[in-house]
């Protein structure tokens, strides 16, 4: 077995070198997923699991199929099953001493890497594979076996508190970062648990919420990110807080049988979230795997065994299906532990340095204020974050360790052109040459926060916008924020997210003009809540407020009560599909994000000739770097049915490339379409389809923002 392991490790970095040596060559994103190995062949790991569950007692069974010390499966050593450690979270790993078994190994150090949305922001599938794999090898070295991350729900509701543990508003862009994330994560041995399934789309009142959708929907925007990390190999799946169309997700049998495992072709482990069903009948026939943290309902199981009402056919398949999962990745043939993996932190730390350069977003640079020129004059620092790191809270709390703070990146960019107050004057904001103003939320789990800024901190924002025109201001949010009442007056606006350990030096290079601003938003800035298609979401009862106030969860005795309807009713219009149908302008729309230099687009063809033979449509088209800097440029593809039977977006992002070029050069991009991208879904049949006609192939730097437009006859 060692022998196995040590030529898959080599066969992955013989492939990240081949990779790293062609990517002046290449554009930067990859049409295809890098493939997920398994280390034990998916029929070799059925006839295991179904072998030793033969050999298995009613009793041990019951105890597998049941979360243990909060954060582990149950160990078998007669059995060969190791006792499975799980971590929170997708960023990194959440430093959890003393939460877990009590004989745990101690964590001391963990990467904090950029938030999820700032990876989304880079639009870079090979970067996820990286950023994905350095989680995993540091998994690897603290002997945890199954990471409850990537977490993919649509950005639906900017409020929510967990956008930024997600990839953004858009499909197509979440499964291709998933997709990448997911083989990532596996190929290091460490299994990964897309989460959390399905549409949990707020975190008010997230145990009582119940989600009100269709089918269509649910195809086109909620379940396609999952389609492609079970596509790509992942292991485990996490079922949601919330009811969907009224049962639990976690418990539910449309929810795991139907869609999840029928309709998706999920076959692997199945868990809930942390204390998330109750139930233990609908629990065992939902396809249910695994209660987590303890299986407090399962204790019941015994009991609807003796009244004939689950069968034992049910806990096998549930035992099957986790020792299935755990076998393929190969937890029964190796140990997890691996200190081999702890010379690796810093190139996971580069790795989160390359995350940050490429996920800040540059919103907006009047006049060219950025980058600043080298210079004597001086730069004032001020506002929330500019001392201490932003990080979003809760299951995704990943802190790091030699965290670089703004003031400490930037006196190290500047020097003593630096002024740090975080209290200064009107003098000081007026008669300051520059102001670089921090400022933002904190985000976290289990509570939505307000579209608008703390009224201290919005107040303050605008105080030193319209005291000082040279204000660059840096925001740090795992969500849009409302930037109304200052974003005319502000200079520049840089979207920074949670940056992680590192991130402060590649926003200090950013400003100083050492890297070029490459990212891009994935979802959409409104311009007020009201835009939002979640709007009027929240109770009358339930208003959404700052954390401090009466926001948590109502649950009494153990038994729940359904607080709030969340209906759905802009069925398939999500994020800038709902404002361009609705023809409402945003403040900054999906895929925005300028350079230092041009990019200039022409000759575009579409070539549809082969449609009949492979279902491929080839779209090509030239990209030329106008400017005097290098940079990186996303190309974006969307897609425009002109006339169909059901009402559909205005259009849809159906590829994307991000692109390297040296000021002047040239670049002929090409790029494929597939059948399935022209699809629908039908709900009357309960399948995709195409309907022949024409189409329009749009490309550009953002949904708003089209370049090139051709057409096509299918």
């Amino acid at each position: 077995m060692f022998y196995k392991i040590f030529w898959i490790n080599m066969l992955n970095k013989i492939i990240a070198w081949a990779i790293a040596l062609l990517m002046p060559c290449l554009s930067i994103s990859q049409d295809k997923a890098r493939p997920f190995v398994p280390y034990v062949k998916l029929e070799v790991a059925k006839k295991r699991a179904d072998s030793i569950c033969k050999l298995m007692s009613l009793d041990e069974k019951l105890d597998l199929i049941k979360g243990y010390k909060s954060f582990y499966i149950k160990p078998f050593a007669k059995y060969g099953i190791p006792q499975i450690r799980m971590a929170d979270a997708t960023q990194g790993i959440r430093i959890m001493n003393g939460m877990g078994a009590a004989d745990e190994k101690r964590m001391d150090k963990t990467t904090s890497f950029p938030a999820p949305i700032g990876l989304a922001a880079t639009w870079n599938r090979e970067l996820s594979y990286q950023y994905a794999q350095a989680v995993g090898e540091e998994c690897r070295q603290n002997g945890i076996h199954i990471l409850l991350g990537p977490g993919l729900n649509i950005y639906r509701n900017s409020q929510c508190g967990r956008n930024f543990e997600y990839l953004g508003e858009d499909p197509f862009l979440v499964s291709r970062m998933v997709e990448n994330y997911v083989a990532g994560m596996q190929n290091t041995g460490t299994m990964a648990t897309i989460k959390h399934f399905l549409a949990n789309n707020t975190e008010l009142d997230r145990k009582f919420s119940n989600t009100i959708l269709k089918e269509r929907e649910i195809f086109e925007i909620y379940t396609p990110a999952f389609k492609a990390g079970i596509d790509a190999g992942a292991l485990s799946v996490m079922t949601s807080y919330n009811l969907i169309n009224g049962e639990w997700a976690g418990q539910s049998a449309y929810v795991i049988n139907q869609l999840l495992r029928k309709d998706l072709g999920f076959n692997g482990l199945v868990m809930s979230d942390w204390n998330s069903v109750w139930d233990a009948e609908k629990i065992i026939k939902s396809g249910q795997d695994l209660e987590m943290p303890v299986g407090a309902s399962l204790e019941k199981a015994r009991s609807l065994l003796s009244a004939n009402k689950v069968n034992v056919e049910e806990i096998d398949r549930m035992v099957n299906n986790i020792l299935k999962s755990c076998i393929t990745i190969g937890f029964l043939d190796r140990p997890q532990l691996d200190k081999s993996f702890e010379k690796k932190f810093s190139e996971h730390k580069q790795v989160a340095l390359q995350t940050a350069r490429e996920a800040t977003v540059l919103l907006k640079n009047t006049n060219g204020i950025l980058p600043v020129r080298s210079g004597d004059s001086k730069i004032l620092l001020t506002g929330t974050f500019s001392d201490s790191n932003a990080y979003g809270k809760g299951a995704a709390l990943v802190t790091g360790y030699d965290v670089v703070t703004m003031k400490s990146a930037l006196e190290s960019e500047f020097k003593d052109r630096l002024i740090f107050n975080k209290q200064p004057s009107d003098d000081d904001i007026r008669n300051a040459p520059l102001v670089i103003l921090s400022t933002g939320t904190i985000d976290g789990e289990n509570f939505d926060r307000p579209f608008n800024l703390p009224s201290e901190e919005e107040a303050f924002v605008k105080r030193v916008c319209s005291l000082n025109p040279r204000t660059i201001v840096v925001v740090n949010s795992g969500s849009g924020v409302d930037m109304s009442n200052w974003d005319s007056k502000a200079a520049a606006i840089l979207y920074a997210w949670y940056p992680g350990q590192i991130g402060q030096v590649a926003l200090a290079e950013i400003i100083s003009g050492k890297v070029n601003p490459s990212g891009k938003l994935p979802m959409t800035i409104e311009r007020k809540f009201e835009d939002s298609p979640a709007f009027g979401y929240a109770p009358a009862n339930k208003p959404v407020k700052w954390p401090g106030s009466d926001a948590t969860p109502r649950e009494k005795n153990g038994t729940r009560e359904l607080v709030y309807d969340i209906k759905y009713n802009e069925g398939i219009f999500v994020g800038y599909r709902w404002y361009e149908h609705k023809k409402i302008k945003p403040l900054y729309p999906f895929g925005h994000g300028l350079s230092y230099t041009n990019f200039v687009y022409k000759k575009l063809k579409v070539d549809s000739k082969d449609f009949s033979r492979n279902g491929q449509v080839t779209v090509s088209y030239q990209l030329k770097n106008t400017g005097k800097m290098a940079g990186m440029e996303i190309t974006q593809v969307y897609i425009r049915d002109k006339k169909s039977s059901v009402e559909r977006p205005v259009k849809e992002l159906k590829s994307f490339d991000k692109i390297s070029l040296k000021p002047g050069e040239s670049r002929n991009v090409k790029l494929t379409l597939s059948e399935q991208d022209f699809k629908f879904w039908d709900t009357q049949e309960r399948k995709w389809k195409l309907e022949p006609g024409e189409f329009e192939i749009l490309i550009g730097s953002s949904s708003e923002n089209i370049a090139l437009a051709g057409s096509l006859s299918l």
